[in-house]
C-alpha cells in the first residue's frame, strides 16, 4: 500500500481525538494503516501537527530488526509530582520508572554526526521519571509494531521528579524499585533494557539528526523503563523509590 501524505493526515485525524479524549478506539482503516516504519512516523509528524502543542521531549530505545523506538512527548502531558492526572485504563494508572535527561542546549540538525561527549555537554540535568502510558486502541496487543509506533508507543504523558547526578545516572544500569503504597510496600528489582541509560539517547540525537529535527533546548528524553509497566492504585498517596538515586511521592488521578 502507498501510503501519501492525505494516508498520514487521515490517521492523526482518528487518532488525535483519541489521544485527546482518553477514549481508545479500532484498529485504523486500511485506507490509512501503516505497514512500515516510514509511514508510521508520518502519521506521528502528523499527529504533531494537528495536536496543537509543542513537542516537550522524546520517548526512545534501541532499534531493532525493523523497529525504531522513537516517540514525541508533548509539553501539555508533562507533569511534576504530586497531583498527577492521567487517562487510566480498568481503574489503574499505568507507568513505567525512568530516567529522564533535560537539554539545556539545541542539537540543531547539521552535516556531521554529534559526539557523545558534545551530546554530554548538552545535557542540562537528569531527572527521575514517571512515563504515564495508555495506548489509543482497544487492543494494543493486536497491532503491528507500525500501528503502535504511528501512535506514540503508548506514551500518554510524563511526570519529572527530582534532580540526579549525570555521572550516578550514566552508571545506573540496575535500580531496586521500592513502591510504597499506604501501608503496604514492593520491592521491584529494575533493570534498564539498554543496559547503558545513555545508549539510547545517543542513538536519538542521530536519528533526529538525520531527520531534519533535531534537539531543542528544554526538552526531555526518555530511554527505557527500568520495570516494564507498573500497574498502581488511583486516588492514593505512592510513593517510589529509585535506589539510591532518590524518590517521587505522587497521588494518580483519572482524568473524566
Amino acid at each position: 500500500m502507498t501510503h501519501t501524505p492525505s494516508a498520514a493526515a487521515q490517521a492523526a485525524a482518528i487518532l488525535v481525538p483519541r489521544r485527546l479524549q482518553g477514549q481508545p478506539g479500532e484498529r485504523l482503516p486500511e485506507s490509512c494503516r501503516p505497514a512500515a516504519i516510514d509511514a508510521a512516523l508520518a502519521i506521528q509528524a502528523e499527529v504533531s501537527a494537528q495536536i496543537g502543542d509543542a513537542i516537550g521531549g522524546w520517548k526512545c530505545g534501541m532499534p531493532g530488526a525493523g523497529k525504531v523506538v522513537v516517540a514525541p512527548i508533548y509539553a501539555r502531558t508533562i507533569q511534576s509530582p504530586g497531583a498527577v492526572s492521567l487517562f487510566a485504563r480498568n481503574g489503574v494508572a499505568r507507568v513505567e520508572p525512568e530516567l529522564a535527561f533535560v537539554f539545556a542546549h539545541d542539537l540543531p540538525p547539521r552535516a556531521e554526526p554529534y559526539a557523545n561527549a558534545e551530546i554530554d555537554a548538552a545535557i542540562g540535568k537528569v531527572q527521575l521519571a514517571l512515563e504515564l502510558i495508555q495506548s489509543r486502541y482497544r487492543d494494543p496487543a493486536g497491532l503491528s509494531f507500525p500501528e503502535a509506533l504511528a501512535d506514540g508507543l503508548v506514551n500518554q504523558g510524563l511526570v519529572l521528579g527530582p534532580q540526579v547526578d549525570l555521572q550516578r545516572a550514566r552508571e545506573s544500569s540496575e535500580l531496586q524499585l521500592q513502591i510504597d503504597i499506604g501501608s503496604d510496600t514492593i520491592d521491584k528489582p529494575g533493570k534498564h533494557p539498554a543496559v547503558q541509560p545513555l545508549a539510547p539517547l545517543y542513538w536519538l540525537v542521530e536519528f533526529l539528526r538525520c531527520s531534519g529535527q533535531g534537539i531543542a533546548a528544554g526538552q526531555a528524553v526518555i530511554t527505557g523503563s527500568y520495570a516494564g509497566v507498573l500497574e498502581l492504585a488511583l486516588d492514593q498517596p505512592i510513593g517510589i523509590r529509585f535506589g539510591d538515586l532518590g524518590r517521587m511521592s505522587q497521588t494518580f488521578v483519572a482524568k473524566p
